[in-house]
C-alpha cells in the first residue's frame, strides 16, 4: 500500500489525498510535526516539506505536481479522454490554484484587520479568474470531479471553515465559486480527504487568539474592503 506523509493542515498534502480518494485508492496516511521533523522524513524529503508518497515499491515522491502526475499515470485519470489541449489548459489552473495555497495561509494568520483586507486581495484576484471558468456545474467541468476540482479543493474547504467559524467570507461576490464550494463539501470529498481531528487542527492554528480571524474581531463585513496587495507566506507546509 502506498503512503502519505502529512502535517495535518497542509493544503498541498490534501491536494494528493483528495486525488487518492476520488481515484478509490487505499493508502497509509502518517502524520508529522513540522516543529519537529524527524531524521527519517529529512532523508527522504529532499525539500524538507510535506507532500511525500511513498510508492508501494519504496520509492519516496515529492513535490505535489510530480506526485499528482505519478497517480494519474500509474492509476488512470479522473476524467479519461481529454485532448492534449484540455489537460494542458487544466495544468493550467491546477497551478492558478496551488500558488494561492500559502496567500491563503498567511491571510487567514493576519494579526490585524488591514493585514486580513490586504492578503484577501491576491485571492480574490484569483477567484475572479476562475468565477468566469466555472460551467454548469456541480464540478469544474460538470458532474465529474477532475484533477481541476482536487487542485482547488484545499481552498474551497479552507474558506468554508472560515466562513462558518468567524464570518469571514473569501469567496464573498463569487455566486459560481459559491456553489461550487458547496458541491465539493457535500460530496464528502473534503473531509474524506484529511484526518477527523482536522477542523480541530485548523481552528487550534488559524483561528486562535493569535489571529484576527480567531480573536473576536469582527469579521462579518471584513471583506468588503479588500486593498490592492498580498503577503504570501505562513507555516503550514514546511
Amino acid at each position: 500500500m502506498i503512503k502519505v506523509i502529512s502535517f495535518k493542515i497542509c493544503p498541498f498534502v490534501q491536494r494528493i489525498t483528495a486525488l487518492l480518494e476520488a481515484k478509490g485508492v487505499p493508502y497509509a496516511i502518517d502524520y508529522i510535526s513540522l516543529s519537529d521533523k524527524p531524521q527519517w522524513f529529512l532523508d527522504i524529503s529532499p525539500n524538507a516539506q510535506v507532500p511525500v508518497l511513498i510508492t508501494e515499491d519504496g520509492t519516496a515522491l515529492f513535490e505535489s505536481d510530480a506526485i499528482a502526475e505519478y497517480l494519474d499515470e500509474v492509476y488512470g485519470p479522473l476524467e479519461p479522454g481529454l485532448s492534449p489541449e484540455q489537460r494542458a489548459l487544466d495544468r493550467a489552473w491546477i497551478y492558478q490554484a496551488s500558488k494561492q495555497y500559502l496567500p491563503q495561509c498567511s491571510a487567514m494568520q493576519s494579526k490585524s484587520r488591514s493585514d486580513l483586507k490586504e492578503r484577501s486581495e491576491k485571492l480574490a484576484k484569483a477567484f475572479t479568474k476562475i468565477e468566469a471558468q466555472i460551467g454548469d456545474g456541480p464540478c469544474f467541468r460538470g458532474e465529474t470531479i477532475g484533477n481541476v476540482d482536487a487542485a482547488w479543493l484545499p481552498l474551497l474547504h479552507r474558506a468554508d471553515l472560515i466562513h462558518k467559524f468567524s464570518g469571514y467570507d473569501f469567496l464573498k461576490g463569487f455566486p459560481k465559486v459559491q456553489a461550487w464550494q458547496a458541491a465539493l463539501v457535500n460530496s464528502g470529498l473534503a473531509a474524506k480527504s484529511v484526518s477527523d481531528d482536522f477542523e480541530q487542527a485548523f481552528s487550534d492554528f488559524y483561528l486562535s487568539d493569535k489571529t484576527y480571524l480567531g480573536g473576536g474581531g469582527d469579521c462579518s463585513d471584513a471583506s468588503n474592503a479588500q486593498s490592492d496587495s498580498a503577503q504570501s507566506g505562513g507555516g503550514c507546509c514546511g
